[in-house]
């Protein structure tokens, strides 16, 4: 009976051990501190050896958290019942953020190391004069595929090459309803912002034609599954698709001439951040040009760092694949916050069209 005593208390002093931990796990995130900065980012999006070199040399502890959507982390912003000190949303959710009064302003005083950023990717129209938002990484939408799969006449220089009969069941897509949707009005020459119901109408049409063609609309997992030859085609990011032609050099990726997605991540302060000061030192730590380096060799994206360029591989900064030169980005789009009625109808689409798939 005594030892049997014994046992029972010892296990209500472990889950009470237990339920301590996760009480301070808990409230280190959503209270944060001086000497605590607490980071929400993309999946997969940091070197994480890069934030141990951090804690290092400052003396704060990162808390790091992800998110696998710019709604999802907008919707805990909105909360506030975490206190982030970092985030980097898309450009698009960072004109929202503005405009909802979410982020601090950001004091370039104290980012000495802004001065390594190429000026083509400050001043942008989402964000003037970089009042709220640093740059972190950008990149395109476009297609991944192995040519040594396909027919010779389809080389993805024009959207349209998706729907050819060839590919059916061999495609894969990115599941986030601007990428897609975007796709369909830029394959039929409109702009991927349209705000006109008939063209998303339009859109939604011919995206259901591709149904045959879909083999599945995934997120993250869709890397390795390319890597794997699981399926010859995939309409997604740049960065992801370096990753997937590092690892599988019969791969190669193309930004259809109709035009695309050109896009931006940047680094904001929510005005829940406990630790200002200390996101400061971050961001300007993530802009050092060997640190910055370091990064797109882990993550694979494209960096607006120029500094950071000169550290890279030739083959890396000179392929214009992933480092499209200015004057080629002519036909690409940024997103535009569209607002949230018309991003509904958006989401809205893009769920019809993926109930649809059989």
């Amino acid at each position: 009976m005594k030892s049997l005593i014994h046992t029972m208390l010892a296990i209500v002093i472990a889950c009470g051990l237990l339920s301590l931990v996760a009480s301070k796990l808990e409230a280190a995130s959503s209270t944060g501190g001086k000497d605590t900065l607490v980071v929400y980012n993309w999946g997969e999006y940091i070197d994480p050896s890069l934030i141990d070199q951090f804690e290092e040399e400052t003396g704060i502890s990162v808390i790091y958290e992800t998110y696998d959507s710019n709604e999802a982390m907008l919707t805990k912003i909105r909360q506030g019942g975490s206190s982030y000190d970092v985030v980097v949303p898309s450009e698009y959710t960072i004109e929202t953020m503005i405009k909802e009064d979410l982020l601090i302003e950001i004091d370039h005083s104290k980012l000495p190391n802004m001065q390594n950023i190429d000026p083509y990717f400050l001043d942008l129209p989402f964000d003037p004069k970089n009042k709220y938002s640093i740059p972190y990484f950008w990149g395109t939408v476009g297609v991944v595929y192995n040519p040594n799969e396909l027919p010779k006449h389809i080389t993805f220089d024009s959207w349209d090459d998706l729907w050819d009969p060839a590919l059916k069941n061999k495609v894969f897509l990115v599941d986030g309803a601007r990428e897609i949707m975007g796709m369909g009005l830029n394959s039929l020459g409109y702009s991927l912002n349209s705000r006109d119901e008939n063209e998303l109408r339009e859109a939604l049409e011919k995206l259901r034609q591709l149904n045959g063609n879909v083999k599945a609309i995934i997120g993250d997992e869709i890397t390795p599954l390319m890597i794997n030859n699981e399926a010859t085609v995939a309409v997604t990011f740049s960065g992801q698709a370096a990753d997937m032609m590092y690892e599988n050099e019969e791969l190669n990726y193309a930004v259809p001439s109709e035009g695309s997605n050109l896009w931006f991540d940047n680094m904001v302060i929510p005005k829940t951040s406990l630790n200002v000061e200390g996101a400061h030192q971050f961001i300007n730590f993530m802009l050092d040009a060997q640190v910055a380096a370091q990064n797109t060799d882990y993550v694979g994206y494209a960096i607006p760092n120029k500094a950071a360029w000169e550290l890279l591989d030739d083959e890396v900064v000179n392929d214009e694949r992933f480092y499209p030169r200015e004057e080629s980005r002519t036909n690409l789009e940024v997103y535009e916050n569209l607002g949230l009625e018309l991003l509904g109808k958006y989401n809205e689409y893009f769920l019809e069209f993926k109930m649809s798939l059989k």
